[in-house]
């Protein structure tokens, strides 16, 4: 059996290498019970699945590297708005817990969701956190949704200041202001709060903070979030952040926290949920695919 399944990884691997867009078609019917069209693609997940298989995407690793994108974000000129990094490590033995606060959040740069967010004052298992991020440190993150790009991030762990939401009447936790932009031009911010294990509460609006109820399609993960999250009092200046991160690129998703007035970098995403998107209408999608201006082809790997 052991043989048996380290084959089979190898086969998948070596086939999202040598033939990403034969693995992203059979994912995307097996996601979306239909076929990708890549010589024509209309909507957003048809141009996500384009770009990943046909664009270059050379700067996108730097960009999804949770490190690395810190040096663009400043290059830009918004260093005041990087959450505070506390240090790096190449091995998780190696992380420094005695020099950290007291609370902090501890991740890899490489993937998504191998974070912990660490509480000396209520304790934790050093050598459980150490053996989670060694075993994260391994993973090729790339091959588990057919993002090859995130195999080309040099993973390390990465200590960060611990954010809290201060109004719980509205989340229990961080909201999260997804701007999705193209060509330096944003469109719309999707926004995710109340979050339980893998659902949230969330609702599209437009740049006016006007709720877009015709965009999302709710069910057990994806929650209606009533529209009950209030315009950001700094919400110009997000989106002035997020045009000037987001130009030269066709498209891409950047993501914010509003602390208090303060606005905090999160990240940028350029293939929105493995662009596999079940929660918006068929208009929406087609909408966004429309403002999405596909580069000439420059590779088939």
């Amino acid at each position: 059996m052991l043989f048996k399944n380290s084959l089979i990884r190898i086969i998948r691997e070596y086939s999202i290498d040598i033939y990403p867009r034969f693995v992203r078609g059979r994912m995307y019917k097996m996601a979306l019970g239909k076929d990708v069209n890549c010589n024509k693609p209309r909507d957003i997940n048809e141009k996500i699945q384009w770009l990943i298989c046909y664009s270059d995407t050379s700067r996108w690793v730097d960009l999804t590297d949770k490190v690395k994108v810190r040096d663009y974000v400043r290059s830009k000129g918004y260093g005041e708005n990087l959450i505070k990094l506390y240090g790096t490590w190449d091995n998780a033995e190696d992380i420094e817990f005695d020099e950290l606060p007291n609370r902090f959040v501890l991740k890899c740069n490489h993937d998504c969701g191998s974070f912990l967010i660490i509480d000396k004052i209520k304790g934790y298992d050093r050598t459980k956190v150490v053996k989670h991020f060694n075993e994260c440190l391994k993973n090729k993150y790339g091959y588990k949704y057919g993002e090859k790009h995130y195999n080309k991030i040099i993973p390390c762990v990465l200590a960060e200041e611990y954010l809290e939401q201060t109004d719980l009447s509205i989340s229990n936790s961080l909201i999260d202001f997804k701007i999705w932009c193209f060509q330096g031009k944003p469109h719309s911010i999707h926004v995710y709060f109340n979050r339980v294990k893998d659902s949230y509460q969330t609702n599209v609006y437009d740049l006016e903070w006007n709720l877009r109820s015709d965009c999302s399609i709710f069910n057990n993960k994806h929650r209606d979030g009533k529209g009950i999250v209030q315009r950001p009092k700094n919400l110009e200046k997000m989106l002035l952040i997020a045009s000037d991160l987001s130009i030269g690129f066709p498209e891409v998703r950047v993501d914010f926290y509003d602390i208090n007035g303060k606005i905090y970098f999160s990240e940028m995403t350029f293939t929105s949920h493995i662009g596999q998107m079940d929660s918006y209408s068929q208009n929406y999608l087609n909408e966004l695919g429309d403002l999405c201006v596909l580069p000439q082809k420059k590779s088939l790997i």
